[in-house]
């Protein structure tokens, strides 16, 4: 099943706003920190639902906001989410992002990098439409440490890039993304029982729970595209602007 068939069931299952509600507990400190200036330009890789760019656009007053999701299903119903004339959504493939080069200030991207076809090729993407001094916020939940996560792929038909910490830097310096910082974002949202509930229908050990979220949490990435003495322009639009 491709990406495309995969979350448009999500989305028509209405998924994409459990998907919100589940990653939002780690969201909301990784996005607090995106230094997102107001009139910015901002994109929601593999947008979801598009929780995320509405919260950027409401908090830093961002000037345009763009969802990207490779599910038209998904992208329908983030639109139908919001009225604001300001943020937008498209259906677009990770690997050929439909922007100009140095259109965008900040990409942001939650629980959706790993889904990419050839995740080195969207970080070139990425590198290519950021402006000198962008930002990539990168979180991901499944990743190399999180042991408690590998079980996932079976759980769905697509394929999924599993990388380590290491990896996830050795590939933004690569892209010629400079790693600013990478660390995990607890969850402290899941109420974790006293260990006299263990084993759970989901859990043998309390251990594990608190391991799986309170210490590997979210592992965030953070890249930045070299400056450059260009002035950064502001109000590009993409190559095909969002309906």
């Amino acid at each position: 099943m491709s990406v495309r068939e995969e979350f448009d069931e999500w989305a028509a299952d209405g998924r994409d706003k459990g998907m919100e509600e589940r990653h939002w507990a780690t969201a909301k400190h990784a996005l607090g920190r995106m230094p997102v200036e107001p009139g910015d330009v901002v994109l929601d890789l593999g947008c979801g639902s598009g929780y995320a760019g509405r919260a950027i656009r409401d908090t830093y007053d961002a000037g345009r906001v763009y969802g990207l999701d490779g599910s038209p299903e998904m992208a329908r119903n983030a639109a139908s989410y919001t009225d604001d004339p300001q943020v937008g959504y498209v259906t677009g493939d990770f690997g050929a992002l439909p922007f100009a080069e140095d259109a965008i200030d900040h990409v942001w991207s939650m629980e959706a990098f790993y889904y990419a076809a050839d995740p080195r090729e969207t970080l070139a993407e990425i590198a290519r439409v950021l402006r000198p001094g962008g930002t990539f916020f990168c979180a991901v939940n499944y990743y190399e440490e999180n042991v408690h996560s590998h079980e996932w792929q079976e759980r769905i038909s697509v394929d999924m890039t599993r990388w380590s910490a290491g990896e996830y830097r050795e590939a933004f310096r690569e892209a010629g993304l400079h790693v600013a910082e990478q660390d995990n974002v607890p969850d402290r949202d899941v109420e974790i029982p006293d260990a006299s509930a263990f084993p759970t229908d989901d859990w043998e050990r309390r251990e594990d729970v608190v391991q799986r979220y309170r210490e590997l949490g979210t592992l965030l990435t953070v890249g930045v595209a070299p400056r450059s003495g260009t002035d950064r322009r502001r109000g590009a639009a993409p190559r095909d602007r969002p309906p």
